[in-house]
């Protein structure tokens, strides 16, 4: 065998052992369900631990692993049958229908909040993992706007309804928050619509991978012109997304948003994710047993904390 097999064959037998390892994490505590992107960000983190940086150094690193390599890495175990926890890719073109109700006065009811992500696979994981009932809010991705007419006048009814609006640390994710007040501005005007993140100052505190979006360079722009012409080009692209993106967004985070870096929510380890959600889409409650999942733990930090001690066990009480 050539040097060369003999590498690839090496680089394999390292990222299988990172895959069953990512899969072992990604399903702590408990047994959570995770979607394959969420997958290959664990196995990056298996990859290229970032536990010697500090955690007030802000920075994304780079994946270490392409996603093809790991795609074949994932195909791999698959045909041994090692990968517990792993949901099915969502279907293209799939879209969430609201099934008939038992109950046909339920849409009488007043309703305190809805949860909107960008991403389907990422509604696909919150509902596989009994969110929608533990913080009862129903979850439902962009592209099932405009909502059904029954769930806006069920927010209009309650004061203070909320739509909180979970998305990716990138342009197109920061702006899907005016495009779902939009959205509502008709039809549940009194309705807040909150932002539930991420945005880059969460990507960065997070240590999460982040990647390039398609048509932009990691560093200034190459050519004749030199570097200050890259650099003049950034700051026009900054300006732009400053005037079309929130005023919250500081200018560190509008120049990561200009070199075209992006963080998807899948990028935040499962069980950190779920416990944001939770604590973010409930706000403050009395602690007391859950007839339906054991998660009530995992809420205790957000995208903005860290903990400040061993984390509890959990123990799932799905079966």
């Amino acid at each position: 065998m050539s040097a060369d097999g003999l590498f690839d064959r090496a680089v394999d037998a390292v990222l299988d052992r990172a895959v069953l390892a990512a899969v072992g994490r990604a399903g702590t505590p408990g047994r959570i369900r995770f979607t394959e992107r969420q997958l290959y960000y664990e196995t990056c983190r298996v990859l290229r631990p970032v536990r010697a940086v500090p955690r007030r150094v802000p920075f994304t690193p780079a994946p270490p692993v392409r996603y093809e390599r790991f795609e074949e890495a994932l195909r791999r175990q698959q045909g041994r049958g090692r990968l517990p926890g792993l949901l099915p890719p969502v279907p293209a073109g799939a879209r969430r229908s609201a099934p008939p109700s038992a109950e046909p006065d339920l849409h009488d009811y007043g309703l305190p909040r809805l949860l909107v992500c960008e991403s389907r696979s990422v509604v696909r994981m919150l509902l596989a993992n009994d969110v929608h009932l533990e913080a009862a809010c129903p979850v439902f991705a962009a592209d099932d706007l405009p909502l059904d007419p029954r769930l806006t006048a069920g927010l209009g009814r309650v004061e203070g309804a909320t739509v909180h609006v979970l998305h990716d640390a990138s342009v197109a994710g920061i702006a899907l928050t005016a495009r779902v007040r939009a959205a509502l501005r008709d039809t549940a005007p009194g309705v807040r619509v909150a932002s539930m993140g991420l945005v880059p100052r969460h990507a960065t505190a997070l240590h999460l991978t982040s990647r390039h979006e398609a048509g932009h360079e990691a560093g200034p722009a190459s050519g004749a012109a030199g570097p200050a012409s890259g650099q003049g080009d950034m700051a026009d692209r900054g300006e732009r997304l400053r005037s079309v993106l929130p005023s919250a967004l500081g200018a560190g985070e509008l120049e990561w948003l200009a070199r075209g870096r992006s963080a998807e929510v899948e990028s935040v380890p499962p069980a950190r994710l779920l416990r944001t959600v939770l604590r973010l889409v409930r706000g403050p409650r009395t602690a007391g047993p859950s007839v339906w999942t054991g998660l009530r733990e995992l809420r205790t930090t957000g995208f903005m904390t860290w903990p400040t001690g061993p984390a509890r066990r959990h123990e799932d009480t799905r079966r």
